[in-house]
């Protein structure tokens, strides 16, 4: 199987052994604590899960710098985003300090993970707009959702190793879904797949994503396709994870080959980050032992604010060509074409005009869907439409 990112074994830092977990979670009762942010919450259970391998906790103000400025931290390891444990206040905590670091996604902010303090650190304003422009890129004045969040957790870093006691509400609220990154390489080993290849969503898929999977595989020679859905929070208006789940699985079931397909989640919230979060997923899914990761338009975009292809060329451009040994399939966007009777990538169709494709905006596919309309059968699977249905009318009373 493909070696993890930066190691020889994966390195989960989740307490697996019950006995030590149990202490750990006894000992933090009596420790200072803090609730963290959502985003510094996603980055422990990414690490716990082994996502994140090789990384032994929360990086430090000089680390965080350098991975914004050239996707390494100062040591030489290649990493594409600061994964960082911001709060707004430090208040007393100081280097050598032992914390409880609490959950504020569920109730009572239980115990998520037990810190060891290495360093308080502040970022200037100034540190934190070059950062913000290194990560997301965003234009002078635009408003950017992912460089808002980023900006709202505080200056203050606060680094150092972390023991993680549990994986927040993935576990709970998604059982059948959710899975770590050591959890998914078992059932890689245990299907017997070799060639794996990997689709990032956060929404439903449509036919042109089930096809452009099929063609992935195809074309790769893969024997697997792990299908692996963002289960953290995302913007107003997007599909809640359920109803995700529920549609993918369906489609998996009806339209894809015994043991070709599994459905799995991880818990991050997005970062919106354009071609640096697209650089993040590649690693983690070497991390999670896939082999090759497809990357069409406008991966983890927000709006227009990315060019299209730009986390492709990324690869081209940024990514030394021996910092990962996951290889990328480049995808255009797909769409069923009139003129071949079958879903097509548009790039592969230069004798095709527009009207020659089955195109809807995501707009008039919820307005449609809210109607109790489904979208027709060369854009979505009739059984996957009657599940998002069912969701807009719930939703519109």
């Amino acid at each position: 199987m493909i070696k993890p990112h930066g190691s020889e074994e994966l390195n989960p830092l989740f307490v697996y052994d019950s006995a030590e977990n149990e202490a750990l979670q006894k000992e933090a009762e009596g420790l200072a604590s803090i609730v963290v942010s959502s985003a510094t919450a996603a980055n422990a259970v990414m690490l716990g899960g082994g996502y994140f391998n090789p990384l032994t906790g929360y990086m430090n103000k000089a680390d965080a710098l350098s991975v914004a400025a050239t996707m390494h931290t100062t040591s030489g390891l290649f990493w594409p985003t600061p994964v960082l444990n911001l709060v707004e206040d430090a208040g007393s905590l100081k280097a050598g300090d032992r914390i409880a670091l609490r959950d504020p996604n569920v109730e009572g902010h239980p115990v998520l993970a037990v810190m060891d303090v290495e360093a308080v650190e502040e970022f200037s304003a100034e540190d934190m707009a070059t950062m913000t422009q290194q990560i997301y890129r965003p234009a002078e004045g635009e408003a950017h959702i992912g460089a808002d969040t980023f900006n709202s957790q505080g200056k203050f870093c606060l680094s150092g190793p972390i023991k993680v006691l549990n994986f927040s509400y993935f576990q709970g609220e998604f059982p059948d879904t959710f899975r770590t990154a050591v959890e998914i390489r078992n059932e890689i080993t245990e299907r017997g797949w070799k060639k794996v290849v990997a689709f990032q969503t956060r929404n439903p898929m449509h036919l042109a994503h089930e096809e452009l999977c099929h063609m992935a595989m195809d074309r790769l020679g893969c024997d697997g396709l792990v299908i692996h859905m963002l289960l953290g929070k995302l913007k107003k208006g997007d599909i809640p994870a359920p109803v995700r789940d529920a549609a993918i699985r369906k489609m998996v079931e009806l339209y894809f080959p015994p043991n070709s397909a599994m459905v799995t989640g991880y818990g991050f919230d997005m970062l919106y980050a354009g071609p640096k979060e697209a650089v993040l997923h590649a690693v983690f899914r070497q991390n999670m032992g896939a082999t090759h990761f497809i990357i069409g338009r406008d991966h983890a975009g927000v709006g227009d604010h990315y060019g299209a292809f730009d986390a492709q060329e990324i690869f081209d451009n940024e990514v030394p060509k021996d910092a990962l040994k996951i290889e990328i399939f480049r995808a255009d966007h797909t769409a069923y074409s009139k003129k071949l009777d079958k879903v097509v990538m548009m790039c592969e169709a230069p004798d095709h005009k527009k009207e020659d494709f089955v195109l809807l905006s995501g707009t008039k596919v919820r307005e449609m869907l809210g109607q109790g309309i489904a979208p027709p059968k060369e854009f979505s699977r009739p059984e996957v439409a009657q599940i998002l249905i069912d969701y807009y009318q719930s939703e519109n009373g």
